[in-house]
């Protein structure tokens, strides 16, 4: 058998992976606990690594869980489901604090509150993002058009969405991981519309990263990410990590913080893993016959490609040139904006599956328009 490479966990904001595609040749039935094995970082140089702990090691939340039942009952119950040390699950899990102002930033906004895409979409089509991508697609050309050969997702998608996450690396969250999923998992807000199903997922999160972390020698405490608990450049939670992460370089390791070519093969993976369909525009322009639109009909389905061309015109939809020649079916996406009159267009299957990485319309055209914007100043 082929030696396999080494995998490697990034601390605090650093992170890394295992080489997805080898692995799955040579261990297929061990591939999921030998790639959690070593998915995040590779250590920092000293002095940075001692900053990087010490700023680790600020616990900004309140009650450990160690004093709760039903975390502990967790901690077990994990330890049983992965073959896990129970001490060190429970160890770990019981290290973590609950963050008493994380359940009210998962709440959806008051009912009532209008929408407004063009103010979402000021948030993220700025100069300071539109200048940083460019510079990231300039310096990293040739790997976005090997990603692109390679899964067929165009460099502008990829560009998009690590400007909107986290403007190419400068913004990639605070808070230590193992406290914003363990928040989540056991403090979801029942106020929530589906918190069973959300706090389920925080819950399979929270045990990604402990299986994640049981395999290296590193403290558990220390990584860093968003409120939500994604982490790295491209901002994957702990599933997507082990699912799609890729060593795009060929390094022997996958560093989704310091390393732009495994982010890009990286979120790259993740969008043909949903099924991206290359040369598919994610979007077409379209406008409305009024005199027999049947827009309710066309957005009953909301924002899953449901109708073939001919159904959507038949809808009152009107489109023009490639839209009229697409083979695939389409969706009517509204953004509204605020009091005034929303904007539209008609959703691919590309769409779809950019909403897969956030389950919104407002962020999938943002990812998209921010895109657009940074070729367009490439092209000037």
């Amino acid at each position: 058998m082929a030696a396999l490479k080494p995998l490697v966990l990034l601390r605090g904001r650093d992170r890394a992976d295992g080489t997805i595609e080898a692995m799955r040749r040579l261990l297929p039935h061990a591939l999921p606990a030998l790639l959690l094995a070593a998915t995040f970082l590779a250590p920092a140089p000293a002095s940075a690594q001692a900053a990087k702990d010490k700023r680790s090691s600020t616990v900004r939340g309140g009650i450990p869980y160690a004093t709760r039942a039903d975390a502990m009952q967790f901690a077990d119950e994990v330890a049983a489901r992965r073959g896990l040390d129970p001490a060190w699950v429970r160890e770990t899990i019981g290290n973590a604090r609950q963050l008493p102002n994380l359940p009210r930033l998962m709440l959806p906004a008051a009912s009532g509150t209008p929408k407004n895409w063009q103010v979402y979409r000021s948030r993220f089509i700025d100069p300071v993002r539109i200048a940083a991508g460019v510079r990231f697609w300039r310096d990293n050309a040739a790997t976005l058009a090997r990603a692109e050969s390679t899964y067929g997702v165009p460099p502008e998608i990829i560009v998009g969405i690590i400007g909107v996450e986290t403007i190419y690396g400068r913004n990639m969250g605070s808070f230590r991981v193992i406290d914003a999923l363990a928040t989540l998992a056991f403090d979801f807000p029942q106020a929530h519309p589906r918190a069973a199903e959300r706090q389920a997922f925080f819950r399979g999160e929270l045990e990604s990263f402990l299986s994640i972390e049981s395999r290296t020698a590193e403290n558990p405490m220390l990584p860093l990410g968003s409120y939500a608990g994604a982490m790295g450049m491209p901002q994957f939670m702990p599933s997507s990590i082990a699912k799609y992460a890729v060593d795009f370089d060929g390094d022997g390791r996958i560093d989704l913080v310091r390393n732009p070519a495994d982010v890009i093969g990286s979120v790259a993976s993740y969008f043909k893993g949903y099924g991206w369909q290359p040369g598919m525009p994610p979007v077409f322009p379209v406008g409305f016959d009024e005199s027999r639109l049947k827009k309710a009909v066309l957005l009953a389905p909301d924002i899953v490609p449901t109708f073939s061309v001919d159904a959507f015109v038949a809808g009152g939809a009107m489109l023009q040139g490639e839209a009229l020649r697409h083979q695939g079916l389409l969706a009517l996406i509204e953004l509204q904006n605020g009091y005034d009159t929303p904007s539209y267009v008609a959703g691919t299957r590309n769409f779809y599956v950019i909403t897969r990485y956030n389950w919104s319309s407002y962020y999938a055209m943002s990812v998209i328009d921010l895109g657009r914007e940074v070729r367009a100043a490439m092209e000037q």
